[in-house]
């Protein structure tokens, strides 16, 4: 009866679950104080400690420890409806190693956690309101999912971390196709369902995918994960030193004379191709001895440096600022001015204003 406190014993496989979900969430503190330890400077290490926690915050919430609707059951259920949107925040920061998060990118992730407050508000006078915000999380989920396995398929083949580049596919393909799963699935009936239901079994799932994932990331060396940025400044072109590897004195020599960076197409296969090398030997020379972990990063800090020096040159004064990126290799004006505010702290606009204010004082 309501209130006399008895509750059907656990089964076997309920028990294991149980445990299970406390061994996961352990596993996700102690990768989590790893990240915080050792990573917390890099964005990708900070996106992964939120995901962590959202992701905590969902095998609490399909685990039934909770009785009934109150505050602290909303808190995890914001934070759960936050995991598919930090995921794909931590999918493109780390593969593509950015430094900062775009005020788009936050929003999107923002106004899903809005419309997962909205839902739980209107639960439980249903209605039209709650079932469209049914209907959008799903979506929401739906399109990060779709999102991630796009930032995995298109920055791959620039991906200069050799260990990084062979775990993507397997690693965020099965937690991207996961979240669809959980979208199929997920909020289909009130809080509470019985054991035997369908979100909980995704629930429980949830912990394989878990234990799988922290597995394969806790095997990564430390500095595969979260390496260093380049020593050498984004917007400059390196130069060879002595004692340098063969092939990287080649390439930097072919790099300043050919000019390769142009090329908006320039992929790091046809790069090889053009230097009569093996793609692998080329991948392991820029990223363990130039220090780069990102193709497309490597071939910026050429394309900045020229239009560095054409934005400071009075010749060109009139030339237009997309002339100059386009002839430079960017293949649109919007990479370019997150490149180059990115390496600058500026606009190229105010780059230019100030480097001609200089050389006319000079």
């Amino acid at each position: 009866m309501p209130g006399s406190g008895s509750q059907a014993p656990m089964t076997v496989v309920e028990q294991l679950d149980q445990m299970a979900r406390g061994g996961a969430i352990a596993l996700l503190m102690l990768w989590s104080w790893i990240l915080i330890r050792d990573h917390w400077r890099d964005l990708p290490a900070r996106l992964a400690v939120a995901m962590n926690a959202a992701i905590g915050c969902y095998l609490i919430r399909t685990a039934g420890w909770q009785g009934g609707p109150d505050v602290v059951g909303l808190i995890f259920a914001l934070g759960a409806s936050a995991a598919p949107g930090l995921f794909w925040l931590f999918a493109k920061a780390w593969f593509n190693d950015e430094r900062q998060i775009s005020a788009l990118s936050a929003g999107l992730v923002a106004l899903s956690v809005l419309n997962a407050l909205v839902m739980q508000l209107t639960f439980r006078d249903g209605g039209m309101v709650n079932s469209i915000a049914a209907v959008l999380f799903r979506i929401i989920m739906l399109g990060f999912a779709a999102a991630a396995l796009w930032e995995v398929w298109r920055s791959r083949e620039g991906d200069l971390v050799e260990r990084r580049r062979r775990i993507r596919p397997v690693l965020v393909c099965v937690v991207a196709l996961y979240v669809i799963v959980i979208a199929v699935v997920e909020f289909t009936g009130p809080p509470g369902l019985p054991p035997g239901s369908s979100k909980q079994l995704v629930g429980s799932g949830s912990v394989l995918a878990v234990f799988g994932f922290c597995a394969v990331l806790l095997r990564m060396r430390q500095g595969d994960m979260f390496g260093a940025a380049p020593v050498l400044p984004v917007a400059a072109k390196p130069q060879p030193r002595q004692g340098d590897d063969p092939l990287a004195v080649r390439l930097l020599q072919f790099m300043a004379t050919q000019m390769p960076y142009r090329d908006e197409t320039l992929s790091i296969a046809k790069l090889a191709a053009q230097l009569g090398e093996q793609e692998y030997r080329l991948r392991r020379t820029i990223n363990g001895g130039l220090g780069h972990r990102n193709f497309s990063a490597f071939l910026n800090g050429y394309r900045l440096a020229e239009v560095k020096a054409a934005l400071a040159d009075p010749a060109q004064r009139e030339v237009p600022i997309i002339t100059i990126a386009l002839d430079a290799g960017f293949g649109s004006l919007g990479p370019f001015n997150r490149a180059f505010r990115e390496a600058e702290g500026m606009t190229p606009s105010e780059f230019r204003a100030r480097a001609l204010a200089v050389s006319e004082i000079g």
